[in-house]
């Protein structure tokens, strides 16, 4: 197989990456560091990218890429959380650089692949409950991942040789959570008090798990109808 996969640095894309070149695979990985714990694999091919940057980002696959013709996933993994506030306390700032990143890149990326390779079998964009549940305090982050569903369901529409889904993977034990959990207790946003609570009494996936996971449930996610969002608990 030959997989794409973003934000490989660290987290589920890390445990993806490694995950699937132990099983024989080819993958091409874009984040902006190199995890020195991927140098040991031959068809691991790596493009050290800042994905906030848009501009160059299609010049820079093609060596990446190699004249590749086919790909059988694209695994949009890569995103950023922003200070968990208040959406009214959030400066638009702070909206552009995590619209950017978890969202418009992603147009950019697929548009630049679309054009260079000519087959892409699957395409899966990493969303969050977060897009659906509301829940006070994920703010932008929670309307980027929203977007990111539309986004991928839009593609779907267009593309239909391809097949598209958005995929929450559940809660899962990586820098976010780390972040979260060194966040004072706020009565505002509940959600932080029970990601706290899960991290403690060790009731998250390791990345490890969640790869693990995600990958056996990519055949069922091809059965589902192209475009849809999934929620990986519910399989």
């Amino acid at each position: 197989m030959n997989i794409l996969i973003t934000g490989t640095n660290s987290g589920i894309g890390n445990a993806l990456t490694r995950e699937h070149l132990e099983k024989g695979a080819r993958v091409y990985g874009i984040s902006r560091r190199f995890n020195t714990n991927l140098r040991k694999y031959a068809d691991y091919h790596h493009l050290s990218h800042d994905l906030s940057d848009h501009t160059t980002l299609g010049e820079k696959l093609k060596p990446l890429l190699d004249g590749e013709t086919v790909l059988d996933q694209v695994i949009l993994n890569a995103g950023m959380l922003p200070e968990i506030n208040d959406i009214r306390d959030t400066s638009m700032e702070e909206i552009h650089r995590v619209m950017n990143v978890n969202v418009w890149v992603n147009k950019v990326l697929l548009d630049a692949l679309f054009r260079m390779v000519p087959e892409i079998h699957q395409v899966v964009a990493m969303s969050s409950g977060a897009s659906r549940s509301g829940s006070r305090g994920w703010n932008v982050y929670a309307i980027s991942k929203a977007a990111l569903n539309m986004l991928i369901m839009l593609y779907s529409r267009e593309i239909p040789e391809t097949h598209f889904s958005a995929i929450a993977p559940g809660v899962v034990d990586t820098g976010m959570q780390d972040y979260i959990f060194t966040l004072p207790d706020d009565g505002r946003f509940r959600v932080v008090s029970r990601l706290k609570e899960m991290k403690m009494n060790r009731k998250m996936k390791d990345p490890r798990e969640a790869a693990v996971h995600l990958i056996g449930a990519m055949g069922y996610v091809l059965q589902r109808e192209s475009g849809s969002y999934i929620d990986i608990r519910e399989l």
